[in-house]
């Protein structure tokens, strides 16, 4: 399906573009010029969401993706040159043990490090498996030649320095998609998708649509601001989460019908339901007991909508993730009937 390749190509494209949350105008950027090249006029927020409206009249509805991501930023620098650094989203520090990183200084400078536990040799330290993980014992080893804290701040770089996770993107040619920050990437390329597809004129609209890029997501408020304020109904296009008793896999397009923040509207997802019963999609209903969505920014920011959450499914949520064509493609199918 032309249109799924052409989300692929994308998430590849955003996922590659660093944009830990709170240093996202590179991507902003990136989906800004990509909206225009379609030939939309998209808007930026001043927090930096990206807004563009695909067309459409009346009932007003907005698909939401967020493009910020997990990373980290510098929170000190020890004595020995190393930094220790403090978590941007939610994950325990095991998910990034010996990850590479950038830190982007705030003059614009960027230096590589990896991430170690404190006495990583297992010739050295012989507990160093049971150590416990955290910020105190986790660090970052910078590939520069420094022995002091003198020495590191010689380069340039300081508490409040951004700290990016390198992706690690793969497409396999089995049609599998492997990389950090498919939470939301994969949507965010899904939505580029639609766009696409609009202004090419291949998706009648039956109601006015805008897609909203997020940049505040990871800690709570992405959408809680940046969108047309007659909204009268938001979808969270995010990830499926899988496991335990989840019935969502990697090929699934996932309905949720309630996350942390409660249940989502029952009309939305009702909707959605029936939609991908009708067209015969690989989907999931499912219940994420750890999870919270754009929408629930835009909640709890008093905006009156009708709402809900779908997504392709995504394995090893908050780690290095993993997705499949199929789920990519269920997902835009779903989301083309339900504009139509």
């Amino acid at each position: 399906m032309k249109y799924t390749d052409y989300a692929i190509e994308q998430i590849v494209k955003l996922c590659k573009t660093p944009s830990p949350t709170g240093f996202t105008k590179k991507v902003s950027a990136l989906v800004e010029k990509e909206l225009t090249k379609l030939g939309f006029q998209p808007q930026i927020s001043r927090k930096g969401s990206v807004l563009a409206t695909l067309g459409g009249e009346g009932n007003p509805l907005v698909l939401a993706a967020h493009l910020d991501t997990l990373g980290a930023m510098v929170r000190s620098i020890k004595p020995s040159g190393r930094l220790r650094f403090t978590k941007l989203g939610g994950y325990p520090e095991n998910n990034i043990e010996n990850e590479n990183v950038i830190i982007h200084t705030r003059d614009g400078k960027e230096y590589t490090g990896t991430v170690y536990i404190n006495g990583p040799s297992v010739h050295v330290y012989k507990d160093t498996g049971q150590s416990k993980r955290d910020d105190e014992n986790v660090e970052i080893v910078l590939d520069e030649i420094v022995k002091s804290k003198k020495d590191t701040l010689a380069l340039g770089i300081s508490a409040g320095d951004f700290i990016s996770l390198d992706p690690r993107t793969i497409y396999t040619p089995s049609g599998f998609i492997k990389s950090r920050h498919l939470d939301d990437k994969a949507s965010a390329g899904i939505l580029l998708a639609l766009a696409k597809q609009s202004s090419e004129g291949k998706l009648e609209l039956s109601r006015q649509v805008s897609i909203l890029f997020t940049t505040y997501e990871e800690v709570g408020h992405g959408a809680s601001s940046g969108f047309p304020a007659d909204t009268v109904e938001m979808i969270s296009v995010d990830m499926g989460a899988v496991g335990d008793d989840l019935c969502t896999d990697e090929y699934c397009v996932s309905i949720c019908a309630k996350d942390s923040g409660g249940p989502y509207d029952w009309d939305v997802t009702d909707a959605m339901i029936r939609l991908a019963k009708e067209l015969k999609l690989q989907y999931c209903v499912d219940i994420y007991p750890f999870y919270g969505s754009d929408v629930e920014g835009a909640l709890r920011a008093g905006y009156d909508i009708k709402h809900g959450l779908i997504g392709p499914g995504v394995f090893a949520s908050h780690g290095y993730e993993r997705t499949h064509k199929q789920a990519i493609e269920n997902t835009l199918k779903l989301l083309q009937a339900y504009l139509s």
